[in-house]
C-alpha cells in the first residue's frame, strides 16, 4: 500500500490491482494509472469505448491530469473521476439493485468486445449507484480482447451476481446476509447445495450452476487445458446470462411487517399528512449537505428530504421495503436517493484485509442531517437498546442536525412491541428520552403530531 503522505491517502480497497489505485488528495478521490496498464488504457481511449460508455452513462467519467499526485514511481496517468456522493456495497443492496448491476456489467461486456476489449474481472464492487442509476467505476477493468480465449471473469460474474440472484429468486432469504459473508461472491458449490431441487429442471440453472459445479469438482489443480473459444461463443454466453437474469424476481414468500407501514397500518387517518407537514416545517431552512434517513420504510420522507437537497441515504432493514423504494426511484427517474438494506442494530462493519478494504457503515454514513422517524420504539422496546445507547449512536452518525420522533409507551405500535415482554429498559418516556439525548444534542424544536402522543424533535449536535 501507499505510505501515507501529506494530503495523500490511498484507499485500502484498491491495493490489489497492479494496474493502478485510488487515492485521496486534498479531499478528492483520484485514480492513478500505472505504466503496466498504459497500453490497455490507451486502447480504451483510442478505440472509442470510453466515449461510448460515458455517453451512455455506464462508466464514471474522468478528467486526465498529466502529472503525478501520489509521488510514487510507476505513474502513467492521473485521473480525476466524477465524485460519488455515497459508496455502498453489494451486501447492502436489495435484489433489484444487484440485478441492475449484473445487467449493466453484461451490457458493458458486449460493448467492450465490439471495441476489441474485454472485462478482466466482474466484481460487484466495480458498480455503484450514482445520480439515480447504476454506473461502472473501475476504469482499469478493461484489457485487450483475445478471441481465442474464454472470458476469464465468467466464474467471478456468476459468483458475484448470478448465484446470489438465483438464491434470492428461488428462496425466501435475504441475499445481503450471504454476500456479507462471501465478500468475493458465493462459491458454486455453496450455490448448488442451497438451491432447491426444482431449480435443476431449469436449463439455464443447470448449465451455469450444476454443470459448473460438476466440472469444478473434477478439475485437477495445476495447469489447465487451453479451451478454444471464439467471439461468437462469447456473445452467446453473454446473451444467455442476460436472458437468465432478466426474468428473475425477488422471492416474496417471506413475511414483511413493514412494506405497507404507511399504507394503512399506522394510527389515525391523518397521521402521515400531519407528520409530513410538521416535518417539512422543521427541515425548512436547515443548511444541510447529505441527509441520512434511518428506518426509511418505503422512502416517503426520503423523497421529501430530496426535494430540499438530492443527496439522501435511505436505510431500512426490510429487503422488500428497500426493493420497493429502489423501483420507485428508478421508475420516477429520481436523482439523489441512495437506498441501503441494513439493520441498524447490526450495521455493516469494516471488512476485508486488515479490516480496511470496506469501510464500516458508520464511517461512510455520517451526515449533516440525520432523520429517525418511527424508529426509536423499535430500538428500545423491540431490540432492548437503552435510550443512552440510541442517543450515542445518533451522535456518531450526525454532523449537525437530528430530526427524531419519540413514540411513547401508550402508542399502539409501542404496545405491540411490549405485549409479550416482561422487561425492557425503563424509564421510557419523554423525560428519559430528552435526558439521554441532551448529553449529545441541544433541542431546537419540539412538536406533537396531532391525533397522537408522538413528538417530532429537531436537535442540534453540541
Amino acid at each position: 500500500m501507499l505510505p501515507e503522505m501529506k494530503n495523500v491517502f490511498q484507499l485500502p480497497a484498491s491495493f490489489k490491482d497492479p494496474s493502478g489505485f485510488i487515492f485521496q488528495f486534498n479531499g478528492q478521490h483520484y485514480r492513478q494509472v500505472n505504466e503496466s496498464y498504459a497500453a490497455n488504457y490507451d486502447l480504451l481511449r483510442s478505440s472509442g469505448l470510453y466515449s461510448l460508455l460515458t455517453e451512455n452513462k455506464w462508466l464514471i467519467p474522468h478528467i486526465e491530469i498529466d502529472e503525478t499526485r501520489s509521488g510514487l514511481p510507476g505513474w502513467y496517468k492521473t485521473l480525476l473521476p466524477e465524485q460519488l456522493s455515497f459508496t455502498s456495497y453489494p451486501y447492502e443492496w436489495c435484489f433489484d439493485q444487484l440485478k441492475d448491476a449484473a445487467l449493466l456489467t453484461l451490457n458493458i461486456m458486449k460493448s467492450a468486445v465490439d471495441y476489441g476489449m474485454i472485462l478482466k474481472d466482474a466484481n460487484a464492487f466495480n458498480v455503484q449507484f450514482h445520480k439515480g442509476r447504476t454506473v461502472f467505476i473501475d476504469t482499469l477493468s478493461f484489457e485487450k480482447y483475445d478471441a481465442s480465449r474464454p472470458w476469464v471473469a465468467y466464474r467471478q460474474f456468476c459468483e458475484c451476481f448470478l448465484f446470489p440472484l438465483l438464491l434470492g429468486h428461488y428462496l425466501a432469504v435475504d441475499i445481503q446476509k450471504l454476500l456479507s459473508v462471501y465478500l468475493e461472491g458465493i462459491p458454486v458449490k455453496t450455490a448448488a447445495a442451497l438451491l432447491p431441487v426444482k431449480s435443476r429442471f431449469k436449463l439455464s440453472v443447470w448449465l451455469h450452476v450444476y454443470l459448473q459445479d460438476s466440472l469444478s469438482a473434477g478439475r485437477a489443480p495445476g495447469r489447465q487445458k487451453q479451451v478454444n473459444f471464439s467471439k461468437e461463443k462469447l456473445m452467446r454466453l453473454i446473451d444467455h446470462l442476460e436472458s437468465t437474469i432478466r426474468p428473475l424476481q425477488m422471492n416474496q414468500a417471506s413475511y414483511s411487517a413493514w412494506n405497507n407501514y404507511y399504507g394503512g397500518s399506522i394510527p389515525g387517518k391523518n397521521y402521515l399528512e400531519e407528520k409530513a407537514h410538521i416535518f417539512r416545517s422543521i427541515i425548512q431552512g436547515i443548511n444541510h449537505g447529505r441527509s441520512l434517513d434511518l428506518g426509511c420504510n418505503d422512502g416517503y420522507f426520503s423523497k421529501i428530504l430530496a426535494e430540499e437537497n438530492p443527496n439522501v441515504v435511505a436505510v431500512d432493514f426490510d429487503n422488500q421495503c428497500i426493493n420497493h423504494l429502489y423501483r420507485s426511484i428508478k421508475n420516477d427517474a429520481l436523482d439523489g436517493i441512495y437506498p441501503i438494506c441494513m439493520d441498524l442494530c447490526n450495521p455493516s462493519p469494516a471488512l476485508g484485509f486488515g479490516q480496511e478494504e470496506r469501510q464500516s457503515f458508520s464511517e461512510r454514513a455520517r451526515s449533516d442531517l440525520v432523520c429517525a422517524l418511527a424508529l426509536i420504539h423499535h430500538l428500545v422496546l423491540g431490540k432492548n437498546i437503552p435510550l443512552q445507547g440510541v442517543a450515542k449512536e445518533m451522535c456518531r452518525l450526525t454532523k449537525k442536525n437530528l430530526v427524531i420522533e419519540f413514540v411513547p409507551l401508550d402508542d399502539e405500535k409501542a404496545q405491540q412491541l411490549t405485549i409479550n415482554k416482561s422487561t425492557y429498559h425503563k424509564p421510557y418516556d419523554t423525560l428519559a428520552f430528552e435526558k439521554a439525548f441532551l448529553v449529545y444534542f441541544a433541542i431546537e424544536q419540539c412538536k406533537k403530531i396531532p391525533g397522537t402522543n408522538r413528538v417530532l424533535y429537531l436537535m442540534r449536535r453540541t
